[in-house]
């Protein structure tokens, strides 16, 4: 994070203290933020102080969390109720509502299925640019996030903007698409490397942001006057609070889906750092690097530029044109790659077969499944999960919604 971030947020001047719900992606494991979230609403309603409207003014999403964002943004006028919405919303998901993995039967139980898989999703890949199909995912969105209620919450005021993020394959360049109530009183920026400009959010702007490489092929946009492809928006994401401070936020609740350093699923943790790595392991890590590699340099970057500023004499710090930015962020204090390797049993016979086939699935392979397993059992542990890591930080949530 720069301090010209810092410093362009700070010169804006709004009539409330800005609250901003940063929300990463990381495909199925962003159900752990349904459990944060709700865990959030339910200390809302029992606080006497708190207004049980609707207590985020900017919302920002990545990815999977891009769709979490979006789906809140469109019921934001219905207050604390659109975090239960949410949770029903991702209880009803499944893997095949999400995906499809397109291997003819017969590949899966030749002799040489391995082979004949690899084959399979080559060709597909080829053809499509991904091994996988999302298009299933269009439909879910189409039905589920009200892109008229988003409109609506703008106008009203009841929030202030949404933020999606996509990556350009075509440029390079990782983009912001903002969502205000209006095209001209909104300010777009450009730095080395990212841009944002107003877009209204759509189910196309989500597909693309949710894209994981390799897994879902790209979305076309417009950007520029001209159409770019993009994929998912961790990708070269190296400030993700960014927009959030861009859009007015002078507190950030950051819900990521990383965990605590791996050391092998189980058994010897020192047997396991010296074993060589598996098509499995690879492939969770590239995906580790893929989504969570950025978050917490640019949240410890925040508090320690706050820090400084708090610091500094009151009589300083009252001239000075920008204010401290409060953080708070919330992620998995239990390994999800552990879990989701409990769950592996739960994904469609058909995916199951042909990832097992390929040796995704083996060695630290919940690394990888995590990321597809759209199912109830593991949808549930990570709420679970999510709201007990909430309700650790009890104290530090409501102070930074409530407190002044």
């Amino acid at each position: 994070m720069s301090l010209d971030t810092i410093i362009h947020s700070g010169l804006r001047q709004f009539g409330r203290p800005t609250v901003a719900l940063v929300l990463m992606g990381g495909g199925a494991r962003t159900a752990y933020q349904v459990g944060v979230l709700r865990a959030l609403a339910e200390m809302l309603r029992e606080h006497p102080a708190s207004p049980r409207s609707f207590p985020f003014q900017v919302l920002v999403g990545t990815s999977a969390g891009a769709i979490n964002a979006a789906f809140l943004a469109g019921r934001a006028m219905q207050g604390l109720q659109a975090f239960d919405q949410l949770a029903e919303f991702w209880g009803r998901l499944r893997s095949t509502d999400v995906y499809h993995l397109n291997v003819p039967r017969w590949a899966r139980w030749l002799r040489f299925s391995r082979i004949a898989v690899a084959l399979s999703m080559s060709k597909h890949a080829r053809a499509n640019g991904a091994i996988m199909d999302n298009a299933p995912l269009a439909q879910i969105l189409r039905k589920g996030i009200l892109l008229g209620g988003i409109e609506e919450a703008l106008r009203s005021n009841t929030i202030d903007a949404l933020a999606v993020t996509g990556s350009s394959y075509s440029s390079g360049v990782h983009w912001t698409f903002c969502h205000t109530a209006s095209r001209s009183e909104f300010e777009g920026w450009s730095r080395p490397g990212r841009r944002a400009e107003f877009q209204p959010v759509t189910v196309a702007h989500l597909m693309a942001s949710s894209a994981i490489p390799f897994l879902f092929p790209a979305t076309a946009l417009r950007v520029d006057g001209r159409k770019e492809h993009f994929g998912d928006g961790s990708m070269r994401q190296v400030t993700p609070l960014s927009p959030a401070m861009h859009l007015g936020a002078r507190k950030i609740l950051v819900v990521g889906v990383g965990q605590p350093e791996r050391s092998g699923l189980g058994g010897d943790p020192a047997a396991a750092l010296e074993r060589s790595p598996t098509l499995g392991s690879m492939a969770g890590h590239v995906m580790a690097s893929v989504f969570h590699d950025t978050l917490q340099a640019d949240v410890e970057q925040t508090q320690r530029v706050t820090r400084t500023i708090n610091r500094l004499p009151r009589e300083a710090a009252e001239a000075m044109p920008y204010k401290p930015i409060d953080v708070l962020a919330i992620a998995p204090t239990r390994s999800l790659d552990a879990l989701a390797q409990q769950h592996t049993g739960e994904l469609p016979v058909a995916i199951r077969d042909a990832l097992g086939a390929l040796g995704v699935l083996k060695g630290s392979g919940g690394t990888l499944a995590s990321y597809l397993l759209f199912e109830p059992g593991f949808v549930q542990a990570l709420i679970a999960m999510g709201e007990s890591d909430a309700l650790a930080q009890k104290d530090e949530l409501l102070e930074l919604i409530l407190g002044s």
